[in-house]
C-alpha cells in the first residue's frame, strides 16, 4: 500500500477532521470555480478546470488546484495525463464542488392526461431521468412468460398477446430479461405480426450459439432452457401508468413524465445524464482527488444497437464478431464517472458518486498502488467500483497490484442493471478491500476473481487479496430476482487471499431459490482463508465451496446460524466454526458491530424454540426423518413425507409458548406448496390458529404472528408431499 493511501486509512480509522491536508508552504495553489475564466487561476480571478490543469502543467508538478463550491457541468471528461503527475485536486476549505454530466430539461408542458413533456436537446438521449434528485423509472409493463414471449436466436414471439403489435412506436421500447445472474436489455427494431426482432449485435450476443459467452453459459442465454420469460418491456407511452414513470420518444425527441404527488414540473429540476466520463486519469502518478462530487454521468452503450448483453457482475459482451475466448478476456466494463488507467499512486479521498447512469469508478490497465477511500456511492445504475481487468496473465506494466478500496459507503447501486455487483475486482494482486459498507444491492456485494472453470484461472496473477472488516447487508434482494451469487463472491486460484472480520446479514434472505450465499467460493476459487466472519440470515449456505476443483480453502472460527456440509475440493476444510447459532455470542457481536467504516447495528438472532422440540410427520420412507427439519442445515438435508392427501409435519415445543415468528425453509428441488401453518395448544389441533400460504415455501417463508401454542404443524391443503429443509419457531 502506498504511503498516501496508508495515511488516508489511518486518518479514517481515527475519524479525524476532514479538512484538506495542508500543502507545503512553497507549493503553488491554483483556484478554479464553475464560472471561472481566463488563465490567472487566483482567488480573485479563478479559472475553469481545464485552464487550471493547463496552468498546472507549466509548473511541473507539486501543484494544488482548489475547487470552489458549485456544479461544474462537463460536456466531456476532464482529462489528466502523465503531464499532470504530482497534482492535487481538492475542494476549497468548506466548499462542495461537483462535476456533473447532466443536462437540465426545461420548457415542460402539461397534457390533459396529467403527463408533462419536454424536448431533449440535440445530442442528448435520455435514458435516466431525475426529478429534484429522485430517480424516475422508465415506464414498464408486467412480465411475459416464455410460453408467450418465446425467445429464439433470431427474435421473440408475443407481440400480439402483449399488445406491442399495436404500439405507436415499439422501436423505442426494450425487452429487459433476467436469467439467473445475467441481465439483458435489447431494443426492439421491428414488429411483424406476432414476431419481434431486436437490435444487433445485442440480440446475437444475448442468445446462445455465439461460442463467445463463457463456459456452459449457453444455458443462461435468452434462448436457453433456463429462460423463463421477459421481466418487463419498458419505454413505451402505452406503459406510462404509474407516478414517477417516464418515456422517451426518439422521433419527437420528447420526454414524457407522470409526476409523483407533490411534484411541480414548472419548478422542478429535471436532469438527464448525458456526458459519460467526468474525470479520466491516464498514465499519471502521484495524483490526489479529494472532496469532489460526481453526479449524472451517463452510460450510453445500453441505448445503442450494442445494447446490454450481460455476462456477469455488470460486464457485457460487445462486438458482432469478437474473438472467441471463454476465459472472458474481451468483456466490457460499464462506463464510469471516474476512470484511472495505468495510474501509479493515485488517491481518491472523500469523493461522492451519486445519481449515475453507469458505474462510479474504474481502476484499470495496470493501475497500481492507488485507491479510493472514505467515499460514498449512492443511487447508481451499475456497480460502485470496477478494479482491475480480465486478462489472467498481463504484462507487468498492465497488472493491477496493491490497490485499495477502503472506508467507503455503497448504497443502492445496480439500480438499473441488477446483475452488477457493489465492488468488482478482476485479476488483481495485493488488493485491499477493507471496512466498506454495502447495503441494498440486487446481486453480489463484493466479487474478486475471474475465469470460471478455464485453465487460465488456475495460474494467474491473482493472489494476496484482503477482503476484511466489511459490512454487507441486504444483498441479492428478492425483488431483483438475481440468483447464484453471494455477499462475498470469488473465482480463481488466489494464494494468500483472506476473507476476515466481515459482517454479512441478509443475503438472498426470503429468496425463491436456495442459491444466495454468504461467502461463495465459486468455480476454481482456491487457497483462500475464510475466518472470523459473522454470517447471518442467508438464503443459502453461509459458506459455499461446491466445486471439486476449488481446492485448499479453509473456513475457520466463523459464526453462523445455519450448518453447512463439508467443503468440496481437495484439501478444503471447515475448522472450529460456530454453526447453528440462535444467539450471537459477545465475541461475534464485537466483530460484527465494528465492521464497516464506522461500525454499526447488529441484528441479533432470535431464539429458536423448535430446536429442542420433538418433530413428527404423517409418513416417511425411513430415511427422511422429521428431525432433519431441526438440524440447522438448510441446504443438503430435508424431511420428506410420502406423497399423500393432507400430508403434514409438526413440532412439539414441550409446553405452550408465545410464538412471534415462524420460518419455513423449503427443501431444495422439491418445493412444498399450498399449505396451512397451524398453531395449537393441544395435539388434536382443536381451536388451532391457521395461516395459509399459497404457492411455494421460500428461503424462508416468514410468518409474523402474535399467537401461542405448543404444537406447530405444516399441512398440505391438497395432495403431494411435505418437504422441508428447516423450521424455526421464534418467541
Amino acid at each position: 500500500m502506498n504511503r498516501r493511501l496508508a495515511t488516508a486509512l489511518t486518518a479514517a480509522a481515527a475519524l479525524l477532521a476532514t479538512a484538506p491536508v495542508a500543502q507545503a508552504a512553497d507549493s503553488p495553489v491554483l483556484q478554479a470555480s464553475p464560472h471561472g475564466t481566463g488563465t490567472a487561476c487566483t482567488h480573485s480571478r479563478p479559472c475553469s478546470l481545464d485552464a487550471a490543469r493547463d496552468k498546472a502543467q507549466t509548473l511541473h508538478g507539486g501543484v494544488r488546484i482548489e475547487l470552489a463550491g458549485g456544479t461544474y457541468t462537463r460536456t466531456e471528461a476532464l482529462k489528466l495525463t502523465s503531464a499532470d503527475s504530482g497534482t492535487t485536486w481538492a475542494a476549497a476549505p468548506g466548499a462542495r464542488p461537483v462535476l456533473s454530466g447532466g443536462v437540465t430539461l426545461t420548457g415542460w408542458t402539461e397534457a390533459a392526461d396529467g403527463t408533462w413533456s419536454a424536448r431533449a436537446p440535440e445530442g442528448v438521449t435520455p435514458r435516466q431521468l431525475f426529478i429534484d434528485g429522485q430517480r424516475a423509472t422508465p415506464a414498464r409493463g408486467g412480465a411475459c412468460a416464455a410460453t408467450v414471449c418465446d425467445a429464439t436466436k433470431t427474435g421473440m414471439t408475443g407481440a400480439k398477446a402483449t399488445g406491442i403489435a399495436d404500439w405507436k412506436r415499439p422501436t423505442d421500447a426494450e425487452a429487459v430479461i433476467k436469467v439467473r445472474w445475467r441481465n439483458y436489455h435489447c431494443r426492439i427494431t421491428e414488429v411483424t405480426g406476432d414476431i419481434m426482432t431486436f437490435a444487433q449485435p445485442c440480440w446475437t450476443n444475448s442468445s446462445g450459439g455465439t461460442d463467445r459467452t463463457g463456459p456452459a453459459w449457453d444455458t443462461t442465454t435468452v434462448d436457453s432452457s433456463r429462460y423463463s420469460g421477459v421481466a418487463f418491456f419498458e419505454n413505451a407511452p402505452e406503459l406510462l401508468d404509474q407516478s414517477g414513470e417516464f418515456t422517451y420518444d426518439s422521433a419527437a425527441r420528447t420526454v414524457t413524465y407522470l409526476p409523483r404527488k407533490g411534484e411541480n414540473m414548472r419548478r422542478a429540476a429535471a436532469v438527464t445524464p448525458s456526458t459519460e466520463q467526468l474525470l479520466t486519469i491516464d498514465g499519471a502518478h502521484d495524483v490526489t482527488v479529494r472532496g469532489i462530487g460526481f453526479v449524472y454521468a451517463a452510460y450510453r452503450q445500453p441505448g445503442t444497437d450494442e445494447g446490454y448483453a450481460g455476462m456477469q457482475s455488470g460486464l457485457t459482451l460487445t462486438g458482432a464478431t469478437g474473438p472467441v475466448d471463454h476465459a472472458g478476456r474481451y468483456y466490457t466494463k460499464p462506463s464510469a464517472a471516474l476512470t484511472v488507467r495505468g495510474g501509479r499512486d493515485v488517491a481518491v479521498d472523500r469523493a461522492s458518486f451519486t445519481h449515475l447512469g453507469g458505474a462510479g469508478v474504474i481502476l484499470e490497465a495496470g493501475t497500481q498502488e492507488s485507491g479510493i477511500t472514505r467515499s460514498s456511492f449512492t443511487d447508481l445504475s451499475s456497480g460502485a467500483a470496477y478494479i482491475g481487468d480480465t486478462e489472467p496473465n498481463p504484462a507487468p506494466e498492465l497488472a493491477g497490484v496493491d490497490n485499495t478500496f477502503a472506508y467507503n459507503t455503497i448504497l443502492r447501486t445496480g439500480v438499473e442493471y441488477t446483475d452488477a455487483v457493489g465492488i468488482w475486482a478482476g485479476y488483481e494482486a495485493g488488493l485491499t478491500l477493507d471496512r466498506n459498507s454495502l447495503d441494498q444491492l440486487p446481486y453480489a456485494g463484493i466479487s474478486v476473481g475471474w475465469g470460471w472453470n478455464q485453465p487460465e484461472a488456475q495460474k494467474s496473477v491473482l493472489r494476496d487479496n484482503k477482503i476484511t472488516n466489511n459490512r454487507i447487508t441486504n444483498v441479492m434482494q428478492v425483488k431483483d430476482a438475481q440468483h447464484d451469487g453471494g455477499a462475498i463472491y470469488t473465482q480463481g486460484a488466489q494464494p494468500g487471499t483472506v476473507i476476515s472480520g466481515n459482517y454479512i446479514n441478509r443475503s438472498a434472505y426470503e429468496n425463491t431459490e436456495r442459491d444466495g450465499n454468504g461467502v461463495y467460493l465459486d468455480e476454481q476459487s482456491s487457497h483462500i482463508l475464510v475466518e472470523n466472519n459473522v454470517i447471518t440470515r442467508t438464503g443459502g449456505k453461509w459458506v459455499s465451496n461446491w466445486a471439486d476443483y476449488g481446492i485448499q480453502n479453509t473456513a475457520r472460527a466463523n459464526w453462523a446460524e445455519t450448518v453447512v456440509p463439508p467443503l468440496s475440493g481437495t484439501g478444503s476444510q471447515l475448522l472450529d466454526n460456530h454453526e447453528g447459532l440462535d444467539r450471537l455470542p459477545a465475541e461475534a457481536l464485537k466483530v460484527a458491530s465494528s465492521a464497516g467504516p464506522h461500525g454499526g447495528r447488529v441484528e441479533q438472532l432470535r431464539r429458536d424454540l423448535a430446536r429442542t422440540g420433538t418433530a413428527t410427520q404423517s409418513s416417511t420412507d425411513g430415511t427422511n426423518t422429521a428431525d432433519l427439519a431441526l438440524d440447522g442445515n438448510i441446504t443438503n438435508t430435508a424431511t420428506k413425507t410420502l406423497s399423500e392427501p393432507g400430508a403434514w409435519w409438526q413440532v412439539d415445543l414441550g409446553s405452550v409458548r408465545h410464538i412471534g415468528q415462524t420460518e419455513i425453509w423449503n427443501a431444495s428441488g422439491m418445493p412444498t406448496a399450498d399449505f396451512d401453518v397451524q398453531f395449537a395448544d393441544t395435539a388434536d389441533f382443536t381451536d388451532a390458529t391457521t395461516v395459509h400460504i399459497t404457492g411455494k415455501a421460500q428461503g424462508p417463508s416468514l410468518l409474523n404472528t402474535d399467537t401461542h401454542g405448543r404444537f406447530v404443524r405444516i399441512k398440505l391443503t391438497g395432495t403431494g408431499r411435505v418437504a422441508l429443509a428447516q423450521v424455526n419457531v421464534h418467541p
